[in-house]
């Protein structure tokens, strides 16, 4: 895996309605914030124009998109979007579908990373949705996946980043959404951490949206969750 520059730990997840909220919050974040995620929501509010931008302007984007379709498909998405030079993008961790996305990549620096099982989800929604059997042992599961497809990384929650490190060895990245500082509400997101037990648990990166972009100063917050990165890594 490359060497990572401290700021590149923390990914801010840019999830706002307008591409002008995003450009403001960039605005606001300065210097201290060196990468962004750029999800659904603003993909379709004209996110992949910005999402350019931000990289003309340095700044290192997670095209958070998920794909999954037939294998033509994803082959092909992933053939386009590794011409953008974003640095990120995500891929559903279903064994076809990251096959197929490895095989479109081609060459390319785009990272693929695998998403195995959304932070929003608990033991119950995964038996709402048909599966059996623990969440640890889905994720487990296709992390193992992921590193036969060939796949650079996975997206995990913090509380089964150290287990999957031990799974995709030290070479892949592990990507954790579901970060909360102390003190923040949870919202919707059910597997959490705070970023320093994130850190500890073998996490490369945090995804921190909502407690950084809804801060009433984002700034200050971004600069506290850097520190405690750094702390946690010193340690």
């Amino acid at each position: 895996m490359p060497f990572l520059d401290m700021r590149d730990r923390l990914i801010v997840g840019l999830d706002l309605p307008t591409v002008a909220d995003a450009e403001a919050m960039v605005t606001t974040l300065g210097d201290d914030v060196t990468f962004y995620k750029v999800g659904l929501q603003l993909h379709f509010a004209g996110g992949l124009d910005f999402a350019r931008r931000l990289r003309d302007r340095g700044k290192k984007v997670f095209l958070d998109v998920k794909l999954l379709d037939i294998d033509n498909t994803v082959t092909h998405a992933t053939e386009n979007i590794a011409k953008l030079g974003m640095t990120f993008c995500t891929i559903h961790a279903y064994p076809k579908a990251m096959r197929a996305a490895v095989a479109g990549k081609g060459m390319n620096d785009l990272r693929l990373l695998a998403v195995t099982v959304l932070t929003s989800m608990d033991e119950a929604d995964l038996a709402n949705a048909g599966y059996g059997g623990s969440i640890a042992e889905l994720v487990a599961r296709r992390a193992a996946d992921a590193r036969v497809a060939g796949m650079d990384g996975i997206v995990c929650s913090p509380e089964e980043a150290s287990a999957m490190r031990a799974i995709v060895g030290a070479g892949m990245t592990i990507v954790t959404p579901g970060i909360r500082p102390r003190g923040s509400a949870s919202g919707d997101q059910k597997r959490v951490a705070t970023p320093t037990d994130a850190i500890r648990a073998g996490a490369d990166h945090l995804v921190v949206g909502r407690p950084v972009i809804a801060a009433s100063n984002p700034r200050s917050v971004a600069k506290s969750i850097l520190s405690e990165i750094e702390l946690a890594l010193s340690r």
